[in-house]
């Protein structure tokens, strides 16, 4: 069965939040958001594709990669983690930056929470991405966050049907 994400904007607490469940165990979702390989499969919008350059997912780790385009233009972003509470809970910032990591400073920071809490069927995930300013999450919001995450969420519903967790 196929779940919706659930979004909502919160512009006084300057705060997106993104409810979605699955029906994989936690084990299984969990590793889906935190390995390069499958992280890979799933993150972005079609026909746009994550590359990973680096990831080291533990605290004060990075994730670096690209969104690379179908005329194969990249848009790159870096992802601090903050804090890991193995298979509960993430903090990260996230930034766009150059292929060096360098930060774009004219780009919003992304203050991400990821919790993951098993349910009766499954998997649920509830992301709390906050921002500095209000203005900063309305630039993210009209970049098309929702439609660009949404299609993500429903390509990892995708991939969790078929992927093996060893």
């Amino acid at each position: 069965m196929k779940h919706q994400a659930n979004f909502t904007k919160d512009l006084a607490r300057k705060e997106l939040r993104v409810t979605r469940a699955y029906d994989a165990p936690l084990a299984k979702v969990w590793k889906a958001w935190t390995v390069s390989d499958i992280l890979d499969q799933w993150w972005g919008p079609k026909p746009w594709r994550a590359e990973t350059k680096t990831l080291e997912f533990k605290p004060g780790g990075r994730w670096h990669y690209a969104m690379v385009g179908p005329n194969g233009e990249h848009h790159w972003s870096l992802v601090e983690f903050k804090s890991i509470d193995l298979q509960r809970s993430f903090r990260a910032d996230c930034v766009f930056c150059d292929e060096n990591g360098t930060p774009n400073n004219g780009m919003p920071v992304m203050h991400w929470y990821v919790e993951f809490s098993p349910t009766p069927t499954g998997t649920r995930i509830d992301v709390a991405l906050t921002f500095d300013k209000e203005a900063e999450l309305l630039t993210i919001v009209q970049m098309g966050f929702e439609g660009g995450f949404n299609m993500g969420l429903n390509q990892l519903d995708e991939l969790l049907e078929d992927m093996v967790v060893a």
